[in-house]
Formats: C-alpha cells, sequence, structure tokens
C-alpha cells in the first residue's frame, strides 16, 4: 500500500487548507477588532480635547 496513494494525498490537502483558512480566518478577526479598538480610541481622545 503506497502512502502517496490519491485518498491520502486530498485528506492531507484538505486539512493543510482547512488549518490556512483557519490562520487566515483569526488574521482577519484580529485586524478587524484591531480597527475597532483605533477607532474607539481616536473617538475618546476626541471627547477629552
Amino acid at each position: 500500500m503506497g502512502r502517496n496513494n490519491e485518498r491520502n494525498i486530498k485528506k492531507h490537502n484538505d486539512k493543510l487548507h482547512k488549518a490556512q483558512n483557519k490562520k487566515k480566518q483569526a488574521e482577519v478577526a484580529r485586524k478587524e477588532k484591531l480597527k475597532e479598538i483605533v477607532k474607539k480610541f481616536n473617538e475618546d481622545k476626541k471627547e477629552e480635547k
């Protein structure tokens, strides 16, 4: 039984792509959250003046 048969390659690629997508989603969510924090911080600064 070969290790590089089509089913094993597909299973591995699916797992890899799922992990990559999860990482990308986390990065996007982090950027969105940072944008919100910066926006709120800037609004608070304006109110103090």
